[in-house]
């Protein structure tokens, strides 16, 4: 069995870390799909459940395939520990409900996924949980923001749709300065490309469908960071119950074994039909982090190896055009995901961000015309003639 060595790399921790082998020594990680453990006798059982002895118990709340999947995203963000969800959001409403309660305030992003926004606007205040929004240019005015109920400073970066970046080594100084939680949505860069661990984060969040799976299939997220934060998030979820299957969990461990190389060709492929698309006449404009015209291109230098795989741009024609270049797409799929194998495209004002206001998509960025593409691991060259031929008839 391989364990974490702290000499490793990140990317031979996601391939080499196990912990669990039976005695027929697999080489492949096994699959442990059952929903409770047995013990060899009463004393055991005891002991285990008193806590005197550590063990699997039942699936709800520990799972050797879980497991390996939460020792290796802990390995890869840096952390101390992890708690794996059954999507995305219950691993950010985790992180929540877990650490803040009633009368607490949470300083947030703007730019944040649309689930997200409602549960800040409409499900935490039920709670007595209150935000405010700043916005990714005012993290210099950011420590005006902060109130006596202030608890946490929640942010993506990149953010979803718009790319929006904000500099994580500033806001987890004011963080730390403050003691606040400094909660970071990873979900974009992954921990290949981006460790907001390494700026001062407490917690990380991911919703493992995206990236981390990297071919549209299972369900998961996962939280990381400091043991003592680990274990409230863990307590909330053994006892609410978002727990991730341990078939997901097999899979989105897996997948970690191929992240660092899926990752850097994601975003060669992105970021040269980044390049190639500023000079598109139908385009208003292009942004991706590592396009020198993103207006935070100086900070995704600082914090992110490379610029991940997601290219936004506007269409001349807004809505209109918008949905005529989606329609002539030949080969992109039009899908709610993103982070696939495969390239997609999305209209994020009538699909991901549909539930907000006109007022608060134009307070992100998402205009009518805006399209979301996920660049997958297709020939980075029938990705764009694909896109070409699209925008050609979007006129």
């Amino acid at each position: 069995m391989s364990k974490k060595n702290n000499s490793f790399h990140p990317e031979t921790d996601a391939v080499r870390i196990q912990t669990a082998q039976t005695p027929e020594m697999e080489h492949s990680t096994p699959l442990f799909l059952t929903s409770s453990f047995c013990y060899h006798d009463a004393e055991e059982m005891r002991a285990v459940f008193a806590g005197e002895k550590s063990a699997n118990i039942y699936s709800r709340f520990i799972n050797p395939s879980v497991t390996e999947f939460q020792d290796k995203m802990a390995a890869l963000e840096g952390t101390e520990a992890a708690h794996a969800t059954a999507s995305g959001m219950s691993a950010v409403f985790a992180s929540f409900m877990a650490l803040l309660k009633a009368g607490d305030h949470i300083l947030s992003g703007r730019a944040v996924f649309g689930s997200t926004h409602g549960m800040l606007t409409r499900f935490l205040p039920r709670w007595g949980i209150s935000h405010t929004y700043f916005d990714a240019n005012q993290v210099d005015k950011l420590e005006s923001f902060i109130r006596p109920d202030t608890k946490m400073i929640f942010l993506e970066t990149p953010s979803n749709p718009g790319l929006d970046l904000i500099d994580l080594e500033t806001v987890g100084k004011i963080a730390q300065k403050h003691h606040l939680i400094f909660n970071v949505d990873n979900c974009f860069a992954t921990p290949a490309l981006q460790r907001p661990v390494e700026f001062g984060a407490d917690l990380i969040t991911h919703s493992a469908t995206k990236w981390i799976d990297g071919q549209g299939r299972v369900m998961g997220g996962v939280v990381c960071g400091k043991k003592e934060l680990i274990r409230e998030v863990y307590l909330f979820c053994r006892n609410s119950g978002p727990s991730l299957s341990p078939f997901n969990a097999w899979v989105l461990s897996k997948s970690l074994e191929t992240l660092f190389i899926r990752m850097e060709r994601h975003s060669q492929n992105a970021l040269h039909i980044a390049e190639v698309l500023q000079n598109n006449p139908h385009l208003n404009w292009v942004k991706y982090p590592f396009l020198q015209s993103h207006p935070q291109y100086a900070i995704a230098k600082k914090q992110m190896s490379a610029g991940g795989g997601i290219v936004c741009f506007e269409l001349k024609g807004g809505l209109k055009s918008g949905k005529k270049f989606l329609d002539a797409l030949q080969m992109l799929s039009l899908t709610a995901n993103l982070g696939d194998t495969r390239s997609i495209a999305s209209h994020p004002a009538s699909t991901t961000h549909a539930k907000l206001t006109e007022e608060e998509r134009q307070q992100v960025g998402i205009t009518p015309g805006l399209i979301r593409i996920s660049v997958g691991l297709e020939n980075v060259e029938d990705i764009l003639q694909d896109i070409e031929q699209a925008l050609e008839k979007s006129k």
